[in-house]
């Protein structure tokens, strides 16, 4: 199976890129299967679709074509689903707390859920072998790394809290019952968790495989939009995740002309320039603006076959993480793939940050997490086909 995650900054045309991969894949004779990530679903405006003409209405999978299938997760059917014995327990508690049934009935969708749910279904599909691709058409890249980083978070809980608090409750549910309005949950809550656990257990290992999952960033030709695209990368590395490929959305064509459109297509220049210095170690795949929104399955066929016109969709262009973080004692490590780089004289250079390498002509902008802001690199070393930066206080 191989699993792609489309995400980047909003707006840029992730739903778009994703669908039209999805269908170019469905065409070449892969079960593929398009998942909607976002809350605030635009996958079936994308196919532009009447839902009354969409197979299986109703159902959790909506089938498309013989080989291509969407999914837009309802939050209430999956609670339903996975998450029965926990939703009732959360909306008890609202109520007693003097919530209004269907407000404490909305109010107990928390934050993460949605992720969780999402990964569920991942993982299911994954041991069903239920298709060949998935494709995640993930929410902006904030919530993204929220949705990479639920398994960790998870596995944690469950391996050190979850046994303990299980057992606490047990014991103290017959007193705490004669002395307290607030309801305690019942075994069957705890064990739905653990069902849940059961289910979900191993997604992030799947996540993690670069030959299984790789991830996509989706970026437009403009300042803000590439220097979110850079912190992407340097997160979703961060997280263990591998990014194969930047797809730079909406330049506009060479053949597009007058005083208006020569600034924007200089501007859009600049920038693609720009990221194709910062992206050196993954290619860099470029999407035109048609002269009519992108819409059904001819326009997304359309840029499908522009944005694949050189390249095969499914196959994998990185298996190596691109950065590497570690930690050893009081020092600070990024391992940064350069493949192609000889031995010679190394500049490193700090600005806010990120810290920038120069070796001979090759110039890489590596953006760095907060915790090594206001650290300093305090030697470098180029160890087989990766350079090992060390920071320090």
């Amino acid at each position: 199976m191989r699993i792609l995650l489309y995400t980047g900054k909003g707006g840029v045309g992730k739903t778009s890129i994703a669908a039209a991969t999805g269908l170019k894949l469905s065409q070449q004779g892969y079960k593929t299967i398009v998942v909607s990530l976002d809350s605030a679903h635009s996958l079936v405006d994308a196919f532009d679709i009447d839902n009354n003409l969409i197979h299986q209405t109703g159902e959790i999978v909506q089938q498309i074509s013989d080989q291509l299938f969407i999914q837009e997760i309802n939050i209430q059917q999956a609670l339903k689903q996975y998450w029965s014995e926990v939703q009732s327990y959360l909306e008890l508690v609202l109520q007693v707390s003097g919530l209004d049934q269907i407000v404490a009935e909305e109010v107990a969708v928390f934050p993460g859920m949605e992720e969780i749910c999402a990964l569920l279904y991942i993982n299911q599909y994954y041991r069903e072998k239920s298709y060949d691709v998935i494709i995640l058409d993930c929410a902006p890249t904030g919530e993204s790394l929220r949705f990479v980083s639920i398994p960790t978070v998870l596995d944690w809980y469950i391996r050190n809290v979850f046994k303990i608090q299980r057992n606490l409750v047990g014991a103290a549910r017959t007193f705490v019952k004669k002395v307290a309005t607030l309801p305690l949950p019942e075994d069957a809550y705890f064990q739905n968790l653990a069902d849940l656990f059961d289910r979900i257990e191993g997604v992030d290992q799947l996540l993690a495989d670069p030959q299984i999952t790789t991830v996509r960033l989706v970026s437009n030709p403009e300042k803000m939009v590439i220097k979110e695209t850079q912190r992407a990368f340097m997160y979703f590395s961060l997280y263990g995740l591998t990014v194969d490929s930047v797809i730079i959305n909406r330049i506009l064509p060479s053949d597009v002309g007058g005083a208006f459109f020569e600034s924007w297509k200089k501007t859009q220049s600049q920038y693609i320039e720009q990221a194709e210095r910062y992206f050196t170690n993954v290619p860099i795949w470029k999407a035109y603006l048609f002269n009519d929104q992108v819409l059904g399955l001819d326009g997304l066929k359309k840029l499908g076959n522009q944005l694949y016109s050189e390249v095969d969709p499914i196959a994998f262009y990185q298996n190596e993480k691109a950065y590497e973080f570690s930690k050893d004692g009081d020092q600070y490590k990024i391992s940064l793939l350069l493949p192609f780089i000889e031995k010679d004289e190394i500049q490193l250079a700090k600005s806010n940050d990120e810290v920038v390498v120069q070796i001979g002509g090759f110039r890489q902008h590596i953006p760095l997490p907060r915790s090594l802001t206001d650290k300093q690199p305090s030697g470098a070393r180029l160890v087989e086909k990766r350079l090992v930066i060390t920071f320090s206080d």
